[in-house]
């Protein structure tokens, strides 16, 4: 998958994974593309333990893991922020 997917699948996933944890009003769409990227990577590792496959190419799978991903950093994100 070229940039290109990775820009579109990474702003997808932050996306929904900002609604459903709730940050959508705080965040915009650079940082819906970098936590969708970065929950990529997250998910993709994630489902390779699991036995699974993470990220294969520019379809519905990859954006279930990338969203997924990008869920677990933001509730990750969350427990500090609020911690603090």
């Amino acid at each position: 998958m070229g940039i290109i997917g990775w820009i579109v699948i990474g702003a997808l996933a932050g996306w929904l994974a900002s609604i459903i944890t709730g940050n959508n009003k705080r965040m915009g769409a650079g940082a819906n593309i970098l936590v969708g990227i970065i929950g990529g990577v997250i998910g993709g590792i994630i489902m390779n333990l699991l036995g699974g496959y993470g990220i294969t190419g520019f379809n519905f799978w990859s954006l279930l893991v990338a969203t997924g991903g990008a869920a677990v950093l933001l509730f990750i994100v969350n427990m500090f922020r609020h911690g603090s």
